[in-house]
């Protein structure tokens, strides 16, 4: 397993929109926007590609407003989707062709459906593929517990938020370091 490159990472927001995230365990909510903030700050800070999707918003939502602002602030725009694995969105994977990125980090809901169809979609394409525990969600915690299983299983590496920034920014001193070290006290 090599260290996460800054240049060669994408960081894949998945489905974090309203209507999914009603339903969802308010504690894993917070859990889920407060990592998934911190990554796409990090992301900002140190260069990151970022690609973000939305199932079937006419029904679901928009994304969530806090990760919402914080993507238009990066001229991220989600893109929106009816396949639950984003790679089978041709726009994102024309996205991952254009980009060929080494590796990429996948956070959002729900765990054992988008997150999982996509991290083994990911995998199959030769992409090291990780998924942040600490940033993806499901209805049910059990559900959410057997994707991060089957994404493993598929091949993907499961992480937290704190693992995958450090290892973005591979040494402390520096301004992005800084900057990051006070959002993850």
């Amino acid at each position: 397993m090599e260290r996460l490159n800054p240049a060669r990472s994408i960081l894949m927001v998945v489905d974090v929109q309203e209507r999914l995230a009603s339903a969802m365990p308010p504690l894993a909510m917070e859990l889920l926007v407060k990592n998934t903030e911190l990554l796409l700050e990090a992301a900002k800070l140190l260069g990151v590609r970022v690609i973000a999707s939305e199932q079937y918003p006419k029904g679901l939502g928009p994304t969530v407003a806090p990760l919402l602002t914080r993507l238009t602030a990066m001229s991220t725009a989600p893109i929106h989707k009816l396949t639950f694995d984003a790679c089978a969105e041709s726009r994102i994977s024309k996205m991952l062709a254009d980009f060929d990125p080494r590796s990429v980090v996948v956070v959002g809901m729900e765990t054992h459906v988008c997150v999982f169809q996509t991290a083994r979609e990911l995998v199959r394409r030769g992409i090291s593929t990780y998924v942040v525990a600490d940033a993806v969600a499901s209805r049910r915690e059990e559900h959410r517990q057997m994707g991060l299983a089957l994404a493993e299983r598929a091949g993907a590496i499961p992480t937290v938020a704190e693992a995958v920034v450090f290892d973005w920014l591979e040494k402390a001193g520096t301004e992005p370091f800084k900057a990051l070290s006070k959002l993850m006290r």
